[in-house]
């Protein structure tokens, strides 16, 4: 049993790493040594704390799935606030979801100055279900109630302190010392249980207007109306009363489709770190200097990747003006970043001057990893990766931030392929959660597992990919590309199709997102007439120059364009495409279902280790919309045999492109499913 006794304060202090999961086990301890403090005479106050790193940081979402069992959440929090004697709570780290919960269970919360709270649960398609909305209502007011419960945004120390959520805040290194001065000056006083509390005085006409803009937004989305709901009845029931509904909110969304799938996708991005034929454990490098090769849009995000985590950059151009606008660009992002209160000026100077600009190839001979971001160019790439073939030192990890290149053969100019590997970050780089990792055919396994650890620490989400064309994320979602291009010229609109991807989740539809990233850039890999050449030939290339598939205003905003319209039934004329009457689901399914099978092709080919994989990289990398867990996922949902009965149809109407793959139609054979069929074994 964790329990202590200092003077007249009982202490239940848990170690459960990582990160102090409520699960099962540690709920039970918990009740136990509250029960046990409770009877004893000799105890006036009651101090609940974490060791190792953090507070409670949440549930263990397995639970979810497996059924929880007793003591259940709701249990444990009454016997906290059902205390007789007044329960503290020393909070450092995270306290989140599950955790936050208990904090505000207990009578008095005190807080480390470097330690942050939040109710994340949203974010996975659920509401707290232990009280959270109902007592946070009575601690912060209904406003915060519904911005914290609502967005999921995690919050600091100050802000907590701010909002009446905490009690007391003190530095990290005094904490235990305080919480226990802190609880022993509550021996012999009354609880102040957070249920009994009146709600904080609010403006009603702006709880109003956030309540509605929370619960009427337009989005799939069901956990920020269930937000709203328990809010709603924390302000108009009795704790008793709210606390039910919100517990019925929880369940619902709890055992529905869109919890289930966030939840896979929050399992999938751990699964995808782990790699399965390799180690990435000690035998990775350590990397104290990198190099970054090209200063253009992607240079530059890259080498903030690395700056935002505190390892140096070399910077190298070939040409001054070139180089200085790359560190021009780069200090323009930290220091607007610095006017919205995201980080200090100072920390501008300090990140700033762990960038080294330079035109010297040769610097590069110190670096642990070099990253080339050139223009993509075959030759090119092959004539750099030559070159530092002769200055890097041994032990320097190459990579090539290609982005559909054939990662081998640029290996093969060199003498050393064992260290060559592909890092292909997603533009913005500096803001796209996505590191495709590439492993090469000669890529050391030191190499890879370096590369997997390397992407944790500056915070990405890595996927290990093999070599082919786009590896993972852009050939798969390439398939969506050419479906959205063709169905175009069958003379469905630009805005219907992109309304169709919208109203399924992604942010974007597929013209909006061309016409942002620029025509000429998507384009320009092929000497073949495109669609996309058309337009760039009459000055089309996007938002930047006013026109692209839709026409912009001053403003940005898009609108239906006739020029547009005529270069597409121009080119639908040259290629012979016959114009269709086609409806909305048919439409998904064209834009859709290839993207499945596409994704058990890369599979088949052992491109991807896992089906997650797929979905992680979709998700991270493209924005597919997480509440549908990714393609295969959704795939998945939809049924396997839904997927190849509608590409064989596709097929007959439209073509051999819609064949399904041999591992699909096994899974439908074999009544298997994309996660555990042999084929994705194998993979």
């Amino acid at each position: 049993m964790p329990i202590s006794i200092e003077g007249q304060v009982g202490i239940i202090e848990i170690d459960s790493p990582p990160v102090n999961a409520l699960a099962r086990g540690v709920r039970a301890e918990l009740v136990a040594g509250l029960q046990e403090l409770s009877a004893n005479p000799a105890i006036g106050a009651i101090l609940i704390a974490c060791a190792g790193r953090t507070f409670f940081a949440g549930a263990d979402l397995a639970e979810f799935d497996e059924g929880m069992g007793e003591p259940d959440f709701r249990a444990l929090m009454a016997q906290i606030e059902d205390s007789a004697k007044p329960v503290t709570v020393a909070i450092h780290g995270t306290a989140l979801g599950g955790g936050l919960e208990l904090a505000l269970a207990a009578h008095q919360r005190i807080i480390a100055s470097e330690a942050k709270i939040g109710l994340p649960e949203v974010t996975l398609g659920m509401i707290p279900g232990a009280g959270g909305t109902q007592r946070l209502t009575r601690l912060a007011g209904p406003i915060a109630a519904l911005d914290l419960a609502g967005t999921g945004r995690v919050i600091d120390a100050a802000e907590a302190i701010a909002l009446g959520i905490v009690d007391e805040m003190v530095p990290d290194d005094e904490l235990r010392v305080a919480a226990l001065a802190y609880a022993g000056k509550l021996v012999g006083t009354a609880p102040r249980r957070t249920r009994g509390l009146a709600i904080p005085a609010y403006d009603a006409q702006a709880f109003t207007v956030a309540r509605d803009r929370l619960r009427d937004r337009p989005t799939p989305l069901l956990a920020g109306r269930a937000v709203a709901e328990a809010v709603t009845a924390a302000i108009e029931l009795s704790f008793a009363e709210g606390s039910a509904k919100e517990w019925s909110l929880f369940e619902q969304l709890m055992l529905g489709d869109q919890s289930k799938a966030l939840r896979h996708v929050f399992f999938a991005e751990r699964k995808a770190s782990r790699l399965t034929d390799i180690s990435d454990g000690p035998s990775a490098n350590a990397i104290w200097q990198v190099g970054v090769i090209g200063a253009g849009t992607m240079g530059g995000g890259i080498a903030m990747c690395f700056l935002n985590a505190g390892i140096p950059v070399m910077l190298v151009e070939a040409r001054q003006d070139a180089l200085d606008r790359g560190v021009a660009t780069i200090r323009r992002n930290y220091e607007a970043a610095a006017r919205k209160g995201r980080m200090t000026e100072r920390q501008v100077e300090e990140l700033m001057a762990l960038l080294t600009p330079t035109l010297g190839f040769e610097e590069l001979g110190t670096a642990d990893l070099i990253v080339e971001a050139v223009f993509e160019s075959m030759p090119l790439k092959k004539h750099i990766f030559s070159r530092l073939d002769m200055i890097a030192k041994p032990s320097a990890i190459l990579a090539s931030n290609t982005s559909f290149l054939d990662l081998n053969e640029i290996a093969a100019s060199m003498t050393r392929p064992q260290q060559v590997i592909g890092l292909h970050f997603f533009s913005p780089a500096n803001v796209m959660r996505l590191l495709e990792v590439v492993r090469g055919e000669h890529t050391s396994p030191q190499v890879i597992g370096t590369a997997m650890q390397l992407a944790r620490t500056i915070g990405k989400v890595a996927v290990l990919s093999g070599v082919c064309h786009g590896f993972i994320a852009n050939r798969a979602m390439d398939v969506r590309r050419r479906q959205a291009e063709l169905l175009l010229l069958e003379g469905i609109s630009a805005e219907r199709i992109d309304g169709v991807l919208t109203d399924y989740g992604f942010a974007m539809g597929q013209f909006a997102m061309m016409d942002l990233v620029g025509l000429d850039v998507m384009g320009r890999d092929t000497e073949e007439r495109t669609l996309m050449g058309d337009f760039v030939a009459k000055g089309r290339l996007g938002q930047k120059q006013g026109g692209g598939f839709f026409d912009y205003d001053d403003r940005r905003r898009p609108s239906p364009s006739p020029l547009a319209e005529k270069l597409i039934r121009d080119f639908a004329s040259w290629r012979g495409v016959e114009r269709r009457e086609i409806s909305d689901d048919d439409i998904l399914a064209r834009l859709l279902y290839p993207v499945v099978n596409e994704g058990t092709k890369i599979l088949e080919e052992r491109i991807a280790s896992r089906a997650s994989d797929i979905d992680t990289a979709l998700v991270a990398g493209y924005g597919w919309p997480a509440h549908t867990g990714g393609p295969m996922y959704w795939g998945q949902a939809v049924g396997l045999d839904t997927i190849v009965h509608g590409l064989d149809r596709f097929a007959v109407a439209y073509g051999p492109d819609y064949e399904a793959s041999p591992i699909l139609r096994d899974a439908v054979l074999s009544r298997r499913n994309l996660y555990n069929s042999s084929s994705a074994k194998r993979a």
